[in-house]
């Protein structure tokens, strides 16, 4: 039976380096990190053909853990684009379980481990630095400073100021717990409603400095748990 391959060709290739890991990379979409089966296929010694009909086969059971992104790789010269397919994690460990435990595959392994380690928390990160009302903030400022040569400064300067309004540190929005994320969120509505209410980007930062000072609280103390 002829098989229905879907080929994405909205995904974004994001190659994460790992040291003495040579040409291992994840390739990143917009809602999680995937690895090419060609890939797999290097790594574990294995022709490609084999490792890809093998998930043909199986193909219910690795879209039990999600859709496969199955693509077609670039024409080189002559001869037909190449099938592979790129599998999320659950997908590429369950392709592992069903070769050979040999000493390449159990190498390819800790590596998949990593790089899907850091892959989450490379999200993780990014979801935390850009929280909800960020965008708004920005594109507010931009509206105001847009064809001004200073306008990468008042970006920095707004979140400098609200960085320092709930007691984070430059670089350190990501380790922020959840009651300073929500008092960051506050902070940059409030910050883009006096963005929208500016005459000019000078008007904006003066109006944002006032109101982060009447939210400013310092650091968030901690309080014990009671057991």
């Amino acid at each position: 039976m002829a098989m229905n391959i879907r080929t994405d060709t909205t995904l974004m290739t994001n190659p994460v380096s790992h040291t003495g890991f040579q040409d291992f990379a994840l390739t990143t979409t917009t809602t999680e990190a995937r690895i090419d089966s060609r890939l797999l296929a290097v790594n574990m010694h294995k022709d490609h053909a084999n490792l890809f009909e093998l998930v043909k086969i199986h193909r219910a059971d690795f879209e039990q853990f999600g859709l496969i992104r199955f693509q077609t790789g670039l024409i080189d010269g002559r001869g037909r684009p190449e099938k592979f397919a790129l599998l999320n994690e659950d997908q590429a460990f369950l392709l592992l379980t069903y070769t050979r435990n040999t000493e390449p595959t159990r190498q390819l392994k800790v590596k998949l481990v990593k790089a899907f380690g850091e892959a989450r928390r490379a999200a993780s990160q990014h979801s935390t630095e850009y929280l909800p009302a960020y965008h708004q903030l920005h594109d507010a400022i931009h509206a105001l400073a847009a064809g001004s040569s200073h306008e990468r400064h008042v970006h920095m300067n707004v979140n400098r100021l609200i960085n320092k309004t709930v007691g984070v540190k430059p670089g350190q929005r990501a380790l922020a717990g959840a009651p300073t994320q929500a008092l960051m969120i506050v902070a940059q509505t409030v910050a883009a409603q006096d963005m929208q209410a500016a005459h000019n980007h000078h008007d904006s930062y003066q109006r944002a400095k006032q109101s982060m000072q009447a939210l400013a609280i310092g650091p968030l103390p901690i309080i014990p748990v009671s057991r």
